[in-house]
């Protein structure tokens, strides 16, 4: 295959192209990125030392370079995981959002149907060939659970944010381009990620790089809010699975069976903080501030991933206190390339 992953510099994709990157059965691994704040060549160190790796600096909004990189490099399997994806920055400035994950979604749908259905096709007739484009999107598109029940594949959408209302709606496109079109599709919602090379905003960073600062940790509202936690290379595994193996046209949850209130997430990562760095002085609970919860808050998501398990074979390697221990040594092994991105942010 030629494989196109879009958002290839930032947290998930760089670490799937780490994943998949030496695969035989990839003839042409082309990374698609625009280099915004949280999308780094840094995460990618070492891919570009691989023969049938080549990075395109291109802004999927971009409609006329899509479909460039598309033609040029005979594009045969999407993976689709270039968003705006950060839920604080959607309230505060949702434009980028609605243009990047809709528009930007819309004008790769076009490109690959131009290429793989239009008048000039350019897909080679081997069956082996069988092109696929696969979204990846977010458990946050299905709203809010109580404190029981999972989201399934089949659960209504309901978001409650801009970040989470642009992803269904480009979800809804991805499935209208298939059942329209015929466009070969699969399309997979997950829970919260977590690991190496997450930009240092998101909640886990956020702590570990608070905690060494000695600083204030915040959280939110009464820090009960409960998410569902997926280590980022069990989701680049069961991505995987679902390009190659996943029924044309379905849609996959992709679930980490680690429900976690965030309070008990920063606690633990106090604990492993001061264990796995006791030069700091201990005692990092005592950093926990809690703060006024931000807007549309939802209380609780879950993802039900059985039928991902069941008809794929895929269940998460990781306990969330194996993948948690690893994640905390990876930061405080890696404070340069933290420097190195907020720098980069702040350019």
């Amino acid at each position: 295959m030629n494989l196109l992953v879009t958002g290839g510099a930032g947290f998930i994709g760089s670490n799937l192209i780490h994943h998949l990157l030496g695969r035989a059965d990839i003839a042409k691994l082309v990374n698609l990125d625009a280099l915004t704040y949280a999308g780094h060549l840094a995460n990618l160190r070492g891919a570009e030392a691989q023969a049938n790796y080549v990075f395109e600096r291109v802004d999927i909004r971009d409609k006329a370079e899509v479909v460039r990189v598309v033609r040029q490099h005979a594009i045969t399997h999407v993976l689709h995981l270039a968003a705006e994806s950060h839920v604080d920055r959607s309230i505060s400035g949702p434009g980028d959002f609605i243009s990047t994950n809709i528009v930007g979604t819309f004008n790769l749908l076009e490109a690959v149907r131009d290429a793989w259905l239009g008048p000039n096709s350019q897909l080679p007739t081997a069956s082996s060939q069988t092109p696929r484009f696969h979204h990846v999107s977010t458990d946050e598109v299905f709203g809010s659970l109580g404190p029981t029940g999972y989201f399934t594949e089949t659960t209504p959408y309901a978001p409650n944010s801009p970040y989470s209302a642009s992803k269904a709606s480009s979800d809804l496109l991805v499935r209208a381009y298939h059942h329209t079109y015929g466009l070969p599709v699969v399309i997979t919602n997950c829970s919260n990620n977590y690991g190496p090379f997450q930009f240092p905003e998101k909640l886990i960073p956020v702590v570990i790089q608070s905690l060494l600062a000695r600083r204030a940790v915040p959280v939110y509202g009464d820090g009960l809010n409960v998410r569902d936690w997926l280590f980022v290379t069990d989701h680049c595994e069961a991505l995987w699975q679902v390009l190659t193996r996943g029924q044309n046209g379905d849609t996959y949850n992709i679930g980490g069976h680690n429900e976690w209130a965030n309070i008990r997430i920063v606690e633990l990562i106090c604990d492993l903080v001061d264990e796995l760095a006791p030069q700091l002085g201990g005692n990092s609970r005592q950093l926990i501030t809690f703060v006024k919860d931000r807007a549309g808050h939802d209380r609780r998501y879950a993802i039900d991933a059985a039928k991902i398990e069941r008809d794929l074979g895929w269940k998460p390697a990781y306990t969330f206190e194996k993948g948690i221990r690893e994640t905390v040594r990876w930061y405080l092994d890696h404070q340069p390339w933290v420097d190195e991105v907020k720098a980069a942010k702040k350019g």
